[in-house]
């Protein structure tokens, strides 16, 4: 467990860093303004040309703008970490530290983009600012707005991808793909459970039974069973109808129509994945599932169970979200190289085909899988290449390249 004195400290050194610094982001120009000459080139007259060129051809703005190099990370502020809706303005740090991000591991401008929480035609606002972005990354916004706003937004003609949802299942994928391998279990005959039906829940649960796949491209796992505060759900749940996504969960999942609660639920399981609340899994639990089972609790800070105690409950692999144990199972892993490549591509989405390229990608960057170690550094910039290189040719393989 972390040290409350070590976390204290942290904060104390973070609330310093931002404030000398004034947030962690700044504009700088690419090119020389020394003289009148440079100013002509970079503004009035020549930049009118430009502007010719591109009202002629919208696709040149890939060529002749920072289109091709830049995201909006655009949240409302309604479910950042684990503080919960706290609105636009206490959002502004987290969006500054995810362009970071960008910028660090994939070379992307990235840009904050925080609105208000209070209820607003968000779907609109998101597409009267999409034409300067390259793609537009989706951040810690709640539960059912996320799914609809992404929807919502598809067709706008550049990728749009909410990262709680689909980074969270790609690396969720590669670390079971190894953890497979390091159990020595085949993973289409896999008895998962999820537990937590949120974003990350929803977004795991669909990627694992690749909804949309043709199934002789794409292996599914045998069985997902997906708990939430309520326990299994399942298509004769009463009240199922007033959530449209647990609806849809119902409908592809649970194919054995198990009922009852998340104890009920591990019994006889392979691997749960735990994208919910502290403590919430106990060992009784981890020694009813089948030997040597994989335990993902990532719950953060406290995750769902503490990895001692899944391990001396038996479990064989166990991740979590921290980074102070072994196998952190963390976005950076995916999305910096999703949307690298995506960029590369100038994609016009992300595909399923895309985040599933992804996926293997980040599995195969772990050449020697252990119990204790079934993905990579999240500081290996390797990482973020080999992801984007698997999601431009995905693009490319599944008709989501723009040609420029």
């Amino acid at each position: 467990m972390q040290n409350i004195a070590d976390r204290d400290e942290i904060y104390r050194e973070s609330l310093m860093l931002h404030a000398r610094h004034r947030g962690k982001l700044e504009i700088r120009s690419k090119v020389p303004l020394r003289n009148s000459y440079d100013l002509s080139r970079a503004y009035t007259p020549g930049v009118a040309e430009v502007c010719r060129r591109i009202a002629q051809d919208r696709n040149l703005a890939y060529r002749y703008t920072l289109k091709a190099n830049t995201i909006a990370i655009v949240t409302d502020g309604s479910a950042v970490l684990g503080l919960g809706n706290i609105g636009g303005n206490a959002a502004i740090p987290v969006m500054e530290g995810k362009a970071i991000l960008f910028k660090e591991f994939a070379g992307i401008d990235a840009f904050p983009i925080c609105f208000e929480s209070y209820e607003t035609d968000f779907v609109d606002q998101v597409k009267n600012i999409a034409p300067v972005f390259g793609g537009i990354n989706l951040e810690d916004i709640a539960a059912p707005k996320c799914f609809e706003v992404e929807d919502a937004l598809q067709d706008i003609g550049i990728p749009v991808m909410h990262d709680d949802q689909h980074g969270t299942a790609v690396v969720v994928l590669a670390a079971l793909l190894n953890a497979c391998r390091v159990t020595g279990r085949t993973f289409e005959d896999l008895n998962i459970v999820v537990c937590g039906a949120g974003a990350a829940g929803y977004s795991i649960s669909r990627l694992l039974k690749c909804i949309g796949y043709d199934p002789l491209v794409c292996t599914m796992v045998h069985e997902i069973t997906v708990c939430d505060t309520r326990g299994i759900i399942h298509r004769r749940r009463e009240g199922l109808y007033r959530n449209k996504y647990k609806f849809i969960l119902a409908e592809e999942t649970n194919h054995a129509g198990r009922t009852g609660s998340l104890a009920d639920a591990l019994k006889g399981a392979d691997a749960v994945i735990g994208v919910s609340a502290p403590g919430i899994i106990t060992q009784e639990m981890i020694r009813s599932m089948n030997a040597n089972p994989i335990v993902f609790a990532m719950a953060n800070p406290v995750p769902e169970i503490w990895p001692d105690a899944a391990t001396e409950a038996g479990a064989a692999v166990v991740g979590t979200g921290r980074s102070d144990f072994p196998n952190q199972i963390n976005n950076v892993l995916a999305f910096p190289g999703i949307f690298r490549g995506a960029l590369d591509a100038c994609a016009t989405c992300i595909s399923d085909e895309m985040k599933i390229a992804a996926a293997h990608a980040i599995a195969a960057c772990v050449k020697n899988p252990r119990r204790t170690h079934i993905l990579p550094s999240i500081l290996d910039k390797n990482v973020t290449r080999a992801v984007a290189r698997a999601v431009a040719e995905a693009a490319a393989s599944s008709g989501c390249m723009r040609t420029i």
